[in-house]
C-alpha cells in the first residue's frame, strides 16, 4: 500500500479520485491548495504526490519547485493543461510524470503503480557510486566527479549522466532516455536530449566531434564508455 497525497482544489475530482485509489489498496490525504500540501510533505512525507497546476492559492509550477527544494518525492501532475512547451517544463522542473485530464482512475492508478516502480528501481541502482575512467558518480549524494575534480551538474544532467553511466556500455536510445529520465512520451521532443547532452560533453571537456565518455552512435543512440 502507498501512501499518496492528492494535491487537488475540485472538490468532485478530489473525492473521487480518494475513493477510487482508496478502493485499489492506497492511503490517500489530501489537500485542496498549495500551502496546506507543502506543509503535509514536511510533517506527513508521502510515497507520491498527485498535484494539479490550477490551485487557487499558488501556481502548481511553483509548488513543484518548492518540493523539489525540500523533498526527493516522486510527483505525478494531473492537469488540464496539455501545451507541450508546458509538459517539458514541468518535467524539467522535477515532476515524474504528467497526465492530462480527463482521464479514467485506472490510467492514473497505473501512473502511480509505473513512478513507484521506477522510483524503488532508481534507489537499488543508486546503491553503490559508479566509476568509469576517471568519472566518478555516487547516486546516493547526487554528486559526481571527474579526474577527482567535483562536476557542477544540475539536477537532471546528472540523472541523466548516471543512467547512462549505469547501463554502460549499452547503447541507449532516445526514446528511453525521453521515458525514463524525462519521464515523457518520445515524439518531437528529441531536442532536449540532444541539448542536455552537449552540455554534458562541454562539462566533460569533449565534444562531438571528438567524444571522451560520450559517443553518439548515428540512428541508434549514446553510449557512455571510458576513454581509450
Amino acid at each position: 500500500m502507498a501512501q499518496l497525497l492528492l494535491v487537488e482544489d475540485d472538490p468532485a475530482i478530489r473525492g473521487a479520485l480518494i475513493r477510487a485509489l482508496g478502493d485499489r489498496g492506497h492511503a490517500v490525504a489530501s489537500s485542496p491548495s498549495a500551502m496546506t500540501a507543502l506543509q503535509l510533505v514536511v510533517d506527513s512525507p508521502p510515497d507520491l504526490v498527485i498535484l494539479d497546476l490550477g490551485l487557487p492559492d499558488l501556481d502548481g509550477y511553483e509548488v513543484l519547485r518548492m518540493i523539489r527544494a525540500i523533498s526527493k518525492v516522486p510527483v505525478l501532475v494531473a492537469t488540464a493543461r496539455d501545451d507541450e512547451a508546458e509538459i517539458v517544463r514541468v518535467l524539467n522542473a522535477g515532476a515524474d510524470d504528467y497526465v492530462i485530464k480527463p482521464f479514467g482512475v485506472g490510467q492514473i492508478e497505473a501512473r502511480v503503480r509505473a513512478v513507484l516502480r521506477r522510483v524503488a528501481g532508481d534507489e537499488e541502482r543508486r546503491g553503490e557510486p559508479i566509476v568509469i575512467g576517471g568519472l566518478r558518480l555516487d547516486g546516493e549524494a547526487h554528486e559526481a566527479s571527474l579526474d577527482g575534480h567535483p562536476l557542477d551538474l544540475s539536477r537532471r544532467e546528472f540523472e541523466l549522466l548516471h543512467y547512462l553511466a549505469a547501463r554502460s556500455p549499452q547503447v541507449i536510445t532516445k526514446r528511453e532516455l525521453l521515458t525514463d529520465v524525462w519521464r515523457m512520451p518520445y515524439g518531437g521532443a528529441d531536442k532536449t536530449v540532444d541539448v542536455h547532452v552537449s552540455w554534458l560533453r562541454r562539462k566533460l571537456g569533449e565534444n562531438a566531434q571528438q567524444p571522451r565518455y560520450l559517443h553518439t552512435i548515428r540512428g541508434v543512440g549514446i553510449k557512455l564508455i571510458a576513454p581509450g
